[in-house]
């Protein structure tokens, strides 16, 4: 049994398949980020789903997609504590990155592959090698267009009075918007990032008012600008994304790009699908 893992901050994907590629089971787990949850809970988050407690002793193999999965450190600590839990299982750690390429970009061809969901990421693939040229720091103080960083925006512009009296109306029978629920979601809960991200569903859903068209275009242009365009080749090859956002907000992705002369390519909610495909392929 082959174990495929698709995790952001928010959430987790799990496919168990058998060496011809067949599903046996899916799931889904509480996202597996390494760098804001510490072992206990991830333990605990594993625990949770019956499919994987019930068959940890017969995974083969874990393929593991990640975010926080970047550095080294991050991906040695997390394979120590797959390989203990998946005890019979050979464990590969990669970051998120890689499972949006293998599901989005053709075998051997080049492409600017860019996460957009809780987080955001931004990659150029040789087609063999992954390259960056912006070493994300987190949620805090990047995460360029993503679903945390729309959700801060979103709150400051509430709490700042600049929203539109309709739309705050709107958000407060959506959210509690109480400042001590607020403070407690982003200072003693886990996955704060994933919290606010909850908010992306809110501009979404207005993403036809001058408002939040403003917020949407603000955050695009600026990931253009600090990721894409950190690429020198950036217009010759197609840019192609996985996640949430960019999903639900490919219209203005693609209005985006016309500006800037930018190739769109594959806009995919989820990798997982296209990777039990290269997995199959690639035994």
């Amino acid at each position: 049994m082959k174990l495929i893992v698709d995790s952001g901050s928010t959430k987790a994907d799990w496919i168990a398949i058998d060496d011809n590629g067949k599903v046996l089971f899916t799931t889904q787990t509480l996202g597996l980020n390494p760098e804001i949850l510490d072992e206990p809970e991830i333990i605990e988050r594993l625990n949770d789903r019956f499919d994987i407690l019930q068959n940890k002793k017969n995974a083969t193999h874990l393929f593991f997609y990640g975010a926080g999965c970047g550095t080294d450190r991050m991906k040695e600590w997390l394979k120590r504590i797959f390989q203990e839990y998946f005890s019979n299982a050979i464990v590969d750690v990669q970051e998120d990155t890689y499972a949006a390429v293998y599901a989005t970009t053709p075998k051997g061809e080049e492409a600017i592959v860019c996460i957009l969901g809780t987080g955001s990421n931004c990659s150029y693939f040789d087609g063999k090698t992954l390259h960056q040229k912006v070493q994300s720091l987190g949620y805090i103080v990047m995460d360029d267009c993503s679903g945390n960083v729309f959700g801060k925006e979103l709150i400051r512009k509430y709490y700042f009075n600049k929203m539109p009296k309709e739309l705050a109306v709107e958000l407060e029978k959506e959210y509690d918007v109480d400042p001590d629920f607020i403070k407690n979601k982003l200072y003693k809960e886990p996955n704060p990032n994933a919290y606010l991200a909850t908010y992306a569903k809110f501009l979404i859903k207005h993403k036809d008012t001058e408002f939040c068209r403003k917020i949407i275009f603000k955050g695009m242009k600026s990931f253009v600008k600090n990721y894409i365009k950190q690429f020198d080749n950036c217009k010759e090859v197609p840019v192609h994304f996985v996640g949430s956002i960019a999903f639900y907000l490919k219209d203005e992705l693609q209005e985006t790009f016309n500006k800037y002369e930018l190739q769109l390519g594959n806009v995919l909610r989820r990798p997982i699908d296209g990777l039990i495909a290269y997995h199959v392929a690639n035994q």
